[in-house]
């Protein structure tokens, strides 16, 4: 029987330094300090990683907008783990702070008026996989635009280009939705298969929302 001896490496692969000469043979590092450096970069990487895929899936023109927070448990929070507020533009970020940060659950945006963004959240819309009928003819309804779904996977934000003079909240039979144009801050989830990854246009948000 032969065996395939192991080549040993002969210097840390963080440092470049020599290794110990009483190193076991598979060591890769010449000792604590390089190991946790060397983690760290792995963690910032994947994280970079996973940004840089999420950014791919959310429209450009939210993006590059500084009005990303953190949440938990519904809750906005600044990516250092302090509470943020939809009052408080010193407490928001931009998106790439909000991606790498590891605080809450996930991340947020934070509608102002003066962004001109609307949003349309469809409460319990999708039911095993699928939109709900009341739901699907409001989406049918409205123009094609950026659609994601919520956290609890039911409901459906729906983002488009447009305003609102305040929020607005709507339970009508089974039909139940809100819109919000200021002041409120939505849980981001995963983009709707399909779907543009662009915000369409809604003139008369106010009037098309009423005719519901």
């Amino acid at each position: 029987m032969t065996s395939t001896a192991v080549a040993r490496r002969a210097v840390c692969e963080e440092c470049a330094g020599p290794l110990p000469l009483m190193a076991r043979a598979d060591a890769r590092f010449c000792g604590a300090t390089c190991r946790k450096r060397a983690s760290r970069a792995r963690i910032a990487q994947r994280q970079q990683q996973m940004a840089s895929e999420r950014a791919a899936r959310i429209p450009v023109e939210l993006t590059v907008r500084p009005r990303w927070v953190r949440h938990k448990d519904k809750v906005p929070m600044r990516t250092d783990g302090r509470f943020a507020s939809v009052n408080d533009p010193s407490s928001w970020s931009d998106f790439a702070a909000v991606s790498s940060s590891r605080t809450g659950d996930g991340i947020g945006f934070v509608l102002t008026a003066g962004d001109g963004i609307v949003v349309i959240d469809l409460d319990h819309a999708v039911e095993g996989g699928r939109v709900l009928p009341w739901a699907q003819a409001i989406v049918d309804r409205l123009p094609a635009t950026y659609m994601e779904r919520g956290r609890s996977g039911t409901g459906l934000h729906l983002w488009f280009r447009g305003a609102v003079p305040h929020g607005r909240r709507i339970r009508r039979g089974e039909l139940a939705f809100e819109v919000y144009s200021d002041r409120r801050y939505i849980i981001v989830g995963d983009r709707v298969p399909g779907t543009p990854l662009e915000l369409a246009e809604l003139p008369d948000a106010a009037g098309l929302i009423a005719s519901l």
